[in-house]
C-alpha cells in the first residue's frame, strides 16, 4: 500500500509549494524509493488548456496528451516520475465526473452534494495513483490557499484521507510564509493564523514548512512549534535561493526534511544520495563561459509563460557546456516598428521564438526569423517559431507578400501554413494534436546529426501545420524539410541550408528537458551559440 505526502499552504499563494513538492518527491527518489506526484488544482476549467499563460504560466503537456499545470513540469524536471493525465485532478474533472454518474442514475436517488460525492470523488481519484502506479510514496499537492472558498473540497477529501489512511500512512505539510518587516525582524503570526485556519477545517499539520528570506533560528522554530502545535524538529525553512530554484533538493537536504518524513512515515530507505544535485550546482556556481540568448515572446510576457524553455535552455547551458546563460527578454510587438532591430539583438550569440498563439506580435516575429536568417545567428524556433521559417522563406525570397498563416488571415493566396483538414479541402475543425508522437529524421540533415537516429518521439501542441504542397519551392529557397510525422507525413522540422545553426520545430522538446539529462536539441543550440 502507498503512503501519502499531503501537501498545503496558507497565508498567500505563489510560495513554491509545486516546487517544494518536487524537492521532496526529488529526495525520495534519491532514497531509492518510488514515487508518484499529483497536484491537485480548485479552478473549474477541465484543464489549463484554454488558460491565459499570463494567468496562470505555461500549460505543460504530458506525453498521454493532457494539457496540465506547470506545476507539473516542475514534478517531470526534479522527478523520475513520467506524468499522465490523472496526475492532474482539478475540480472540473470531479464536478463533470459526479455530474455524469448522477445523470447515469449510480448514486440511487440520492441527493449529489459535496459531501460526500465530490470528496469522495477526490479521493477515488488520488488512491487510484497510488494502487495504479505501485508507488512507496504519493505525494499530493493541494492548489489554491487555506481559506479559499474554492479549495474547501480538497481540505475536506484531505481531512478524510489522514483519517482512514492513518497516522504511519500520511504526512500532512503546510507551507506558510514567515515575512520580513522593517528594522529586519521575522514575523510568525501569519503563520500561526494559516496554521489555525487549517485547524479549523480539522487538519492538524505534521510538517512545517515555512517560506522565508533567511533561516529560521532555533528560538523562532520553538516559537512557531509550540503556537502551531507540531514538534520544533518537524519546522523547517524553505529559503529564497542565491541562483536557481534546483538548490532546493539540496536545501532541503541539509534541513533534514526528507528524513523528518521518512521517520513519520515509518520508512526505511539506504541513504539519500544527491551527487547528481551537488554536480549540478557545482557547474551552476562555476561557470567557464557566458552566452546571451534572445528569446522573443509578446508584450510583457512572464517568464512563466516559457518555463519550460527557459528552464531546457538554462539545463543545456550548465549540464553541457558550464556556461552561465542570461536569457534577454524581447518583445515582438516593439520589434514591428522599429527600424533598427541592431539595438535588440546586438550582442546575442542565439535567438529563440518558443511556441505562440494569436496575430499580436506577428509581423515582430517574422522581423526576428528574418534578422538571424540575415545575420547568421543560430536559431531555434518551436511551432510557430518554426513555422515562421516558412512564411518568411516565402515572403523574403520568393516574393510571396500575402504568405501567411490560416490562424492570422484565411484568405490568404498563398496560405503556407493552415489546418490538416484545409489543406484536404475539408470544413475546418481545428482539432489539437497533443502529447507524443513518432517523428521521423531525414538523413543527412542537421536534425539527423543531432539526434543519431532515424525516428524519436516528441510531444506535440498545435493545430496548424506546413502544407506540403510547398515543400518544393520551400527547398529550392534554402529552406529544407529534415523531419515528418509518423504516419501522415506532416513536416515536423526545418532548417536552413546556409546558415550555421538554424533550425525550427513543430514540436516541444522543452517538454522532456531535465537538468541533469538535457535534451539534445537545445544540447546543440546552446553549442552553436557558444561557438559563435
Amino acid at each position: 500500500m502507498s503512503k501519502y505526502i499531503l501537501l498545503t499552504s496558507g497565508v498567500c499563494s505563489s510560495l513554491g509549494k509545486g516546487v517544494a513538492a518536487a524537492s521532496i518527491g526529488s529526495l525520495l527518489e534519491c532514497s531509492g524509493l518510488k514515487i508518484a506526484m499529483i497536484k491537485c488544482d480548485p479552478y473549474i476549467n477541465v484543464d489549463a488548456g484554454n488558460i491565459s499563460p499570463y494567468q496562470h504560466g505555461e500549460v505543460y503537456v504530458t506525453e498521454d496528451g493532457a494539457e496540465t499545470d506547470l506545476d507539473l513540469g516542475n514534478f517531470s524536471r526534479f522527478t523520475s516520475v513520467n506524468i499522465t493525465d490523472d496526475d492532474c485532478i482539478t475540480i472540473g474533472k470531479v464536478y463533470d465526473t459526479v455530474i455524469r454518474n448522477e445523470r447515469a442514475g449510480r448514486y440511487n436517488g440520492r441527493t449529489v452534494q459535496v459531501i460526500p460525492h465530490i470528496t469522495d470523488e477526490i479521493k477515488r481519484r488520488i488512491l487510484a495513483i497510488g494502487a495504479q502506479s505501485g508507488a512507496d510514496v504519493v505525494i499530493v499537492e493541494i492548489g489554491g490557499t487555506v481559506g479559499d472558498i474554492e479549495s474547501i473540497p480538497y481540505l475536506e477529501a484531505t481531512r478524510q484521507l489522514i483519517h482512514e489512511l492513518g497516522k504511519n500512512n500520511s504526512v500532512s505539510i503546510h507551507l506558510t510564509l514567515v515575512p520580513v518587516i522593517t528594522g529586519d525582524e521575522l514575523k510568525t503570526k501569519p503563520t500561526q493564523h494559516a496554521v489555525k485556519q487549517l485547524q479549523e477545517v480539522g487538519i492538524q499539520p505534521d510538517i512545517l514548512l515555512c517560506r522565508c528570506e533567511k533561516v529560521l533560528d532555533a528560538n523562532l522554530k520553538k516559537k512557531v512549534a509550540l503556537f502551531c502545535n507540531v514538534s520544533p524538529s518537524a519546522v523547517f525553512t524553505s529559503t529564497d535561493v542565491e541562483q536557481s530554484i534546483y538548490e532546493l533538493p539540496s536545501l532541503f537536504h541539509k534541513e533534514g526534511i526528507d528524513t523528518c518524513i521518512l521517520e513519520k512515515l515509518g520508512l526505511k530507505t539506504k541513504e539519500c544520495d544527491i551527487s547528481p544535485w551537488t554536480e549540478f550546482l557545482t557547474k551552476l556556481k562555476n561557470p567557464k563561459q557566458h552566452l546571451t540568448i534572445g528569446m522573443v515572446g509578446k508584450r510583457d510576457y512572464l517568464d512563466d509563460c516559457y518555463k519550460s524553455v527557459r528552464e531546457s535552455l538554462i539545463h543545456a547551458a550548465i549540464t553541457a557546456y558550464q556556461a552561465d546563460l542570461e536569457v534577454r527578454k524581447i518583445d515582438a510587438e516593439t520589434l514591428e516598428s522599429s527600424s533598427d532591430l541592431n539595438q535588440y539583438f546586438e550582442g546575442l550569440d542565439g535567438i529563440i521564438i518558443p511556441g505562440n498563439y494569436g496575430q499580436r506580435g506577428f509581423l515582430g516575429l517574422l522581423n526576428t526569423v528574418q534578422y538571424a536568417r540575415e545575420h547568421k545567428i543560430p536559431y531555434l524556433g518551436i511551432d510557430l517559431g518554426m513555422q515562421l521559417m516558412a512564411i518568411e522563406t516565402a515572403r523574403s525570397l520568393m516574393g510571396w507578400t500575402d504568405a501567411d498563416s490560416t490562424e492570422f488571415i484565411q484568405n490568404s493566396k498563398h496560405a503556407i501554413i493552415s489546418l490538416p483538414e484545409e489543406q484536404m479541402g475539408l470544413s475546418s475543425t481545428g482539432i489539437m494534436k497533443l502529447g507524443a508522437g513518432t517523428v521521423k529524421i531525414v538523413k543527412g540533415t542537421k536534425l539527423s546529426e543531432i539526434y543519431a537516429k532515424s525516428s524519436v518521439s516528441e510531444r506535440h501542441r498545435n493545430k496548424y501545420t506546413f502544407d506540403r504542397r510547398y515543400s518544393a519551392d520551400m527547398t529550392q529557397h534554402g529552406l529544407i524539410t529534415s523531419a515528418t510525422a509518423v504516419p501522415d507525413g506532416q513536416v515536423e522540422a526545418f532548417e536552413w541550408k546556409d546558415h550555421p545553426w538554424g533550425i525550427g520545430v513543430q514540436y516541444h522538446p522543452e517538454f522532456v528537458s531535465r537538468p541533469t539529462n538535457p535534451h539534445p536539441l537545445f544540447i546543440a543550440f546552446i553549442g552553436a551559440a557558444l561557438h559563435q
